[in-house]
């Protein structure tokens, strides 16, 4: 049964996963039926993911491959992957017009192939941004190795939805239990106070950054992450406490797995409500899990009609302007 909301025009989820044949006989090829700490890779196809939107009201829903992206291939067998499975997600697009949009997978740590990938992406297959997992083999993404990127993502004034993957070291840090469950919020935040300390999103201003499952543990560890920006033998570092405030408000913040007030509630201290989009994280996120945290987003986090509305579609249009002039099926 559809989860009802006061928005007509069909919800937009901008944190969707594909799973499409030439990626999931990769990872078959390697041995790989899990990932993250032993959490299963979900069954998906085009018909149960458009049969799964259509009972939750989601009009379109922008696709991405999950962790851990391609980075379980050796460097040399990446662009392959990456190209193949970007046109499977263009094809998708195509194929279910106005259902799917596409971030575009790059082959890092391959910078040319890379910034190949971006220009094929976006001039060739019309992607509407680009994701990255939020470490490459533990190397995080403020590493100056990635620069030529950021600066063509910059020069794009591309959007970069950075999706979380598990650190170098899970053994350690997980205790048998899957990176999803708190690791996964934890990289998210090493990896943006990483970009925030090298001054990557400072000097690339013109990406729209979203930053998953509302920010991690962005929004309780704000106020101390801009205190060390006072701290002299940090460096680089943030120019003041100010400035990683500003760049955090400058985010945008998707919503998937974490409706609750609680999570909310901390996101919007940090976070203008027109930068905060309705994300699903399906299918690695089960169908009855995602119809629970939109019922916690409209029913119990006192939100009026006009903020469901933009939650759930205003501020995904004005991120992705050509899906203004799109209705829900």
């Amino acid at each position: 049964m559809p989860v009802t909301s006061p928005c007509a025009c069909g919800r937009i989820d901008v944190h969707a996963h594909f799973m499409p044949e030439c990626y999931t006989e990769a990872l078959a090829q390697h041995g790989l039926g899990q990932s993250d700490g032993g959490f299963p890779f979900p069954a998906w196809s085009a018909e149960a993911a458009i049969a799964t939107m259509d009972r939750l009201e989601i009009a379109t829903a922008i696709i991405s491959v999950s962790s851990p992206s391609v980075n379980f291939l050796p460097v040399a067998g990446r662009p392959a992957l990456c190209r193949a499975v970007n046109l499977a997600g263009h094809q998708l697009a195509v194929t279910h017009a106005g259902r799917f949009g596409l971030f575009a997978s790059l082959p890092l740590p391959d910078i040319d192939a890379a910034l190949k990938e971006i220009a094929f992406a976006f001039d060739d297959l019309g992607a509407d941004g680009i994701v990255l997992e939020t470490n490459i083999n533990g190397e995080y993404l403020g590493s100056p190795r990635f620069a030529p990127v950021f600066a063509e993502l910059n020069r794009r004034a591309a959007v970069l939805f950075v999706h979380p993957t598990s650190p170098v070291c899970p053994d350690s840090l997980m205790a048998g239990r899957p990176a999803p469950l708190i690791e996964f919020p934890f990289d998210t935040t090493r990896c943006f106070v990483d970009l925030l300390y090298r001054r990557v999103i400072q000097a690339n201003p013109q990406i729209r950054f979203i930053v998953p499952h509302a920010g991690g543990a962005l929004s309780a560890l704000a106020a101390r992450i801009a205190s060390f920006a006072n701290v002299p033998f940090i460096a680089p570092r943030p120019a003041s406490e100010a400035e990683v405030f500003e760049a955090l408000r400058g985010l945008y913040y998707d919503l998937a797995l974490s409706t609750h007030p609680s999570a909310l509630t901390a996101l919007r201290g940090i976070a203008p409500l027109d930068h905060i989009l309705f994300g699903s994280d399906w299918p690695f996120a089960a169908e009855a899990n995602v119809a629970h945290a939109l019922t916690q987003l409209l029913q119990e986090n006192g939100l009026d009609d006009g903020q469901i509305a933009a939650l759930t579609r205003g501020n995904a249009e004005a991120l992705f302007p050509r899906l203004a002039s799109r209705t829900g099926s």
